[in-house]
């Protein structure tokens, strides 16, 4: 069999073409609609936002002037009365959480034998740490040596002085030191 074409024109799929010609022409189509409805809705959606943007600038100016208003009715004199009386009620709280417990717990694991506490005071300085004063008895000013040794060794304690020393009746040093305490959370500086 012979598969020559003897026609003197050639054959062209011309249904092909113009299939090919009619999905290209719709799909033009589509995608310009798509983008006239596109264009459309994000039109809208930018007039929508720039409105919401004046009202929000026009609310800003509102409440800035509103902020003026106050910040000129506010007396500095109160409010230096309010902040003092915060700072003096956070005092009251910090010294409420002052533990005890931790505190005696220092000193039965540093106080030597020959050496006892006769009185503890805590203050709050005005840093927000504890600086704690004590009246301590000691045979020997070496015992009372160690007393301070010990205390700065631990951590718990820094910058512990005797600021007072005398000898009494019995004839035991008596001896009052001050040191700053460090609990957990209190500043170290």
């Amino acid at each position: 069999m012979l598969h020559t074409n003897l026609s003197t024109r050639p054959f062209y799929n011309e249904r092909a073409v113009q299939l090919a010609l009619a999905a290209l022409a719709l799909l033009v189509l589509a995608v310009t609609a798509f983008n006239a409805v596109e264009l459309i809705r994000l039109t809208d959606s930018q007039r929508s936002l720039g409105a919401r943007a004046v009202e929000s600038e026009r609310e800003a100016a509102r409440l800035r002037t509103q902020a003026a208003a106050i910040r000129a009715q506010i007396n500095t004199k109160e409010l230096e009365t309010v902040a003092n009386a915060a700072r003096e009620a956070n005092g009251i709280i910090d010294q409420r959480a002052f533990s005890w417990t931790d505190l005696f717990g220092q000193f039965e694991q540093t106080l030597p034998e020959n050496v006892r506490v006769m009185a503890v005071q805590p203050r709050l300085a005005v840093n927000g740490s504890f600086v704690v004063g004590m009246t301590v008895q000691a045979r020997r000013a070496e015992d009372l040596d160690a007393f301070i040794e010990a205390l700065e060794k631990t951590g718990a304690f820094r910058d512990v002085t005797p600021l007072q020393e005398q000898t009494n009746e019995q004839g035991l040093l008596e001896a009052v030191i001050e040191g700053t305490y460090v609990t957990e959370g209190a500043p170290r500086g």
